[in-house]
């Protein structure tokens, strides 16, 4: 029997990703996948919600879209759309 890491998971891209449902761990790869779909679907402007917590997944998130040529700009949300619980990309 495969463990749950060999599942591919199949996602409906659109232009919020909410990573509470993924550890952490898969960020990694998560995040530039999605972006890529994002940019084939002509989606430029999309939000990451990454939840207030300690920030340790904000700062990580963060330095994901720091490295990804796909990215011209991100900030923390408005305080309608997450506030410091999302970022605009």
């Amino acid at each position: 029997m495969a463990d749950d890491q060999d599942i591919p998971v199949v996602l409906e891209i659109g232009d919020e990703l909410d990573l509470h449902p993924f550890a952490p761990r898969d960020i990694k790869y998560l995040i530039p996948d999605y972006l890529a779909a994002c940019q084939a679907r002509s989606l430029f402007t999309v939000r990451i919600i990454h939840g207030k917590g300690s920030g340790s997944l904000r700062r990580s998130v963060h330095a994901i879209l720091q490295k990804s040529p796909l990215v011209r700009a991100f900030r923390l949300a408005d305080h309608g759309h997450g506030s410091w619980g999302a970022t605009i990309v």
